[in-house]
């Protein structure tokens, strides 16, 4: 049995993630695909837009064998620990020979070679990346400088790491090494618009594109033709229902929660430094929204991205402390199943049989199947989880899905 492995936040899933399920499946060979997929919230500090059952069952329709979920701990940080929890689940499954990601260089042997220098950092790259962040440089511009001082021979492909796609698969290529993993990546190349692209003229459009287009109410018709036929029906369903988030949805939520917290500070939670959280304190009373809030504090030195992310992990409780102890248990703790395809049976059972962790496909398994590291891991999930599910449920004014009453998605 030859397993692939995608890590994935579909949000939404378009016709570019389908090719790239098909195509990594024929270039690798394998007999079956898992992906990882973050859960209800992803990395660029917001809600997912659709539910992370939607996106698992267009997932399986297009070519995935099993879903597993990424918890907002990993899914929703930087693209260090985005990339070292889900390897880290994937390792530990016992199972997968290759992780394929897209990529805007295409080319597997560059991405390996900066990978290593970063994963190994040399006392030499090292200082001298120091060096020139105490000149005053920031940590890109330092980073590829010490990168080609290191080994000129980068000259030609530095400009790997200016772009989203090349950098999480550089980040997959280290925790690879750092795990000592026999898995092998493989990237594909990525087609269409870029990462960042907000315009729906390609054949392949990005998934910004999409999130725009749905949050600004542009039409069905408008998007259908970026989707895959097999997944439009029940997107269209949710779009006429006005069935997805975006993070001003979470607005009331976080301005309740940075009101009650102002007066001890934010630096507890991961990623917020002492001067964002008194920048959030003095900003406090110019609070409008999620995202204008963001736009009021990101700076030179803090984007947009970066200010969002950390105002989710206040939201949703995601401390310093949560992460160190992950660390300290080896990141995940158990894999947690969305979906599978029913001709996926021999891909669960080699898991079972392999699996340093559980895999869970019943919630109330939980308790019995983890340690007290996981089984915290595991309630943090389920009431980031609910959190998304009461929003969404208030938003439509329906009664809020229990979390342990939910169906895994099976095809």
């Amino acid at each position: 049995m030859k397993v692939n492995a995608i890590i994935a936040e579909y949000n939404p899933f378009h016709k570019g993630h389908a090719y790239q399920l098909q195509e990594s499946k024929s270039q690798t060979g394998a007999d079956y695909t898992i992906v990882v997929m973050s859960g209800d919230f992803v990395q660029r500090g917001e809600p997912a837009i659709l539910d992370k059952y939607t996106r698992a069952k267009m997932a399986l329709q297009s070519g995935a064998d099993l879903v597993l979920e990424l918890p907002a701990l990993y899914a929703a940080s930087s693209a260090e620990y985005f990339a070292t929890g889900a390897i880290s689940m994937l390792d530990k499954l016992g199972i997968v020979d290759t992780v394929c990601f897209g990529s805007e260089s295409g080319k597997i042997e560059n991405l390996q070679r900066i990978a290593k220098i970063l994963s190994e950092e040399p006392d030499t790259y090292v200082q001298k990346l120091r060096t020139l962040i105490s000149f005053g440089l920031s940590y890109p511009t330092a980073r590829n400088q010490a990168l080609l001082d290191y080994d000129p021979g980068l000259n030609d492909c530095i400009d790997l790491l200016g772009s989203p796609n090349n950098i999480l698969g550089i980040e997959y290529i280290k925790a690879i090494i750092k795990r000592n993993s026999q898995m092998t990546p493989h990237t594909i190349l990525r087609l269409g618009a870029g990462y960042h692209s907000p315009h729906l003229d390609e054949n392949y459009c990005s998934a910004m594109a999409l999130r725009q287009a749905i949050t600004n109410g542009r039409s069905f018709e408008n998007i259908a033709s970026f989707l895959p036929e097999e997944s439009a029906s029940f997107v269209e369903e949710k779009l006429r229902n006005h069935d997805y988030l975006d993070c001003d949805d979470f607005s009331q939520i976080l301005f309740a929660k940075l009101l009650g917290e102002c007066k001890k500070g934010f630096t507890e939670y991961l990623d917020v430094s002492e001067s964002l959280s008194q920048k959030i304190v003095n900003h406090l009373y110019e609070y409008s929204g999620y995202q204008s809030f963001c736009n009021i504090l990101k700076s030179k030195d803090m984007t947009y991205t970066r200010i969002s992310r950390c105002l989710l992990h206040i939201l949703l409780n995601i401390t310093k402390e949560n992460m160190a102890l992950a660390m300290e248990n080896d990141y995940i703790s158990f894999a947690r199943v969305l979906g599978f395809r029913k001709e996926a049976s021999p891909l669960l059972h080699a898991i079972k049989e392999n699996s340093s962790i559980p895999l869970l496909t019943k919630l109330a398994d939980a308790p019995q199947a983890l340690d007290n590291v996981g089984a915290k891991s595991f309630k943090d999930m389920i009431l980031q989880n609910h959190l998304y599910a009461g929003v969404l449920a208030c938003k439509c004014k329906r009664p809020v899905e229990n979390e342990y009453q939910k169906q895994i998605v099976i095809l």
